[in-house]
């Protein structure tokens, strides 16, 4: 089992930056893949952006250039900061992990961005 607890939302204007972070517990041993995921009102959830084991990021077409994630497996935390903020990356966003055969979540953050 892994335990995921994101935190960092908040209001910001456009232009402007906010740090995400997601500490996991439990089996960390066992993810591969950690990252961000993100659900607007209506929308489906969508990908933000992930890193593997290795430190390979990976980002959606929406956020490369202005949001960076990173892992730091000492202290089973991954970040994302995210730049440059637009009034479309207004969402709930949640940390995501995934080991062999499950997929865990954290409960989500509220990050909104006024124009």
């Amino acid at each position: 089992q892994v335990q995921l607890v994101d935190a960092g939302g908040g209001l910001v204007q456009a232009g402007g930056s906010l740090r995400l972070s997601c500490v996991a517990s439990g089996s960390t041993f066992a993810i591969n893949t950690i990252g961000w995921y993100r659900q607007a009102p209506g929308n489906q959830r969508e990908l933000v952006a992930t890193i593997g084991s290795g430190g390979n990021p990976t980002y959606a077409d929406s956020v490369k250039g202005r949001f960076t994630i990173s892992r730091d497996n000492a202290k089973n935390t991954v970040y994302l900061q995210m730049d440059s903020l637009k009034p479309e990356d207004t969402a709930v966003y949640y940390c995501n992990a995934v080991t062999l055969d499950t997929l865990y979540w954290g409960q989500g953050t509220q990050v909104t961005v006024s124009p």
